[in-house]
């Protein structure tokens, strides 16, 4: 897979993103489903507990890219819902200490929204990704 930023503009990549890429030379394309912070049973963790959310999300993502040969590396797309907008953006830092290493900065959408759900979870990630 071979990745080429486009950004008209660079103020997002201050927030960690590009505006769009250009994906090529792919032969796998993975649809993940919004991942939250459950167990292995699905019982939502950390309530009221915006960062351990988040963290167990990212880590849910990651164990699902891990079982379809993939990793964080090879998301080309994201889509975050929660249900507080503030709240989650102090958190992004969560995001820099996995993407920043790999050096991918997907293009990404973040939307406030009532609730998940599940009631309780404040946080879900879903992806695109390639290899």
């Amino acid at each position: 897979m071979q990745r080429r930023a486009v950004n008209p503009w660079n103020w997002s990549l201050k927030l960690g993103y590009n505006q769009a890429e250009i994906i090529e030379y792919t032969t796998r394309h993975l649809v993940c489903a919004g991942q939250t912070a459950v167990d292995g049973e699905g019982n939502p963790q950390h309530p009221g507990d915006m960062r351990g959310q988040i963290r167990l999300a990212l880590d849910n993502l990651e164990a699902v890219l891990a079982a379809a040969d993939m990793g964080l590396s090879n998301i080309i797309r994201i889509g975050i819902f929660t249900t507080d907008v503030d709240k989650a953006l102090k958190h992004f830092d969560l995001f820099g200490e996995r993407f920043g290493p790999i050096q991918c900065s997907p293009p990404m959408t973040l939307l406030g929204v009532t609730r998940l759900a599940v009631p309780g979870l404040m946080f879900e990630i879903e992806v695109t990704a390639a290899a």
